[in-house]
């Protein structure tokens, strides 16, 4: 992949109609702190040694505050609703393949690269069933979590 912070980002949202298999966007950048870490293990009761202390983050071998896969997911699917391209379109999440590639740590940049893989028209109404291929890279660091959410999306003709 050429430099994951050199690809567009995207400002609207989009019917499943403008969205074209190898369209491609990026969203904004977030930084994970410490207090993200601590609230995310808290509310969803990831209370692991492995995420609370350093000292469970050295003994797993990691040089760093580990964060959870599944805040680096949230974090990006948030990132994505933020950049617009779902904003007023988006429907529904059908279902996602999550494939998490390397560790993120505290303070750590995460940003997420959007390709359009697939989109089709639904079976009923003015709407469209799009696959996307989101690709998180940290700053400096590569491919974090690769994902391929499926979501329903409101056609241009659909009414709101």
């Amino acid at each position: 992949m050429d430099d994951p912070w050199q690809v567009p980002t995207l400002l609207h949202g989009q019917t499943f109609e403008e969205m074209v298999p190898g369209n491609r966007f990026r969203t904004a950048a977030r930084t994970i702190t410490e207090t993200d870490l601590i609230s995310f293990v808290t509310l969803t009761g990831m209370n692991e040694p492995l995420f609370l202390d350093q000292a469970g983050s050295a003994e797993a071998n990691y040089a760093g505050r580990l964060v959870p896969g599944a805040l680096v997911f949230a974090y990006a699917e948030g990132l994505v609703m933020q950049s617009g391209h779902l904003h007023g379109t988006g429907m529904a999440f059908l279902r996602a393949d999550v494939d998490v590639k390397g560790p993120v740590f505290v303070g750590d940049t995460i940003t997420v690269i959007v390709e359009v893989t697939a989109a089709r028209a639904a079976s009923s109404g003015h709407r469209g069933v799009v696959t996307t291929r989101n690709t998180v890279v940290k700053r400096g660091g590569g491919t974090v979590l690769v994902y391929d959410p499926v979501r329903l999306i409101r056609g241009k003709d659909q009414e709101k």
